[in-house]
């Protein structure tokens, strides 16, 4: 796992609070913004349950939740298409959309995780990541 990568688990089991975790993601020396991309939809991905179509209660509310305003371009993204065209369509973005882009994605990832710990993983999972010090 890379550091980032670990950033981005310890931030969604709150071993790093959100706002100083985004911090140390994009000051990293190593940051690159289409590797922590690509992670985060790939953590979303597993961690939500229903694999057809990626819409679950808790992926709502997660988008429902973000903390930025829901004006701004991927919050509107996320709640206006399916989840995989949404991603396609952030990954097309700007690069001035960078920062908003990857706290949405962070805050989804760190909701839709939260619960998949709480349920599926609640008694034990074998998840590296989810063992984190």
């Amino acid at each position: 796992m890379s550091q980032q990568e670990a950033i981005i688990n310890k931030i969604a089991q709150d071993k790093i609070d959100f706002d100083p975790g985004i911090q140390l993601l994009l000051e990293n020396p190593e940051y690159n913004f289409k590797s922590i991309f690509t992670a985060l939809i790939n953590y979303i991905f597993n961690a939500i349950p229903e694999k057809t179509h990626y819409n679950t209660q808790t992926y709502q509310n997660a988008i429902n939740t973000i903390p930025l305003r829901p004006t701004y371009t991927p919050i509107v993204l996320l709640k206006r298409f399916p989840t995989r065209i949404a991603f396609y369509k952030l990954a097309e973005l700007p690069e001035n959309e960078n920062k908003k882009i990857l706290t949405s994605l962070l805050w989804i990832f760190k909701v839709t995780d939260t619960e998949r710990r709480n349920t599926e993983c609640k008694n034990g999972c074998g998840h590296f990541w989810h063992e984190l010090e």
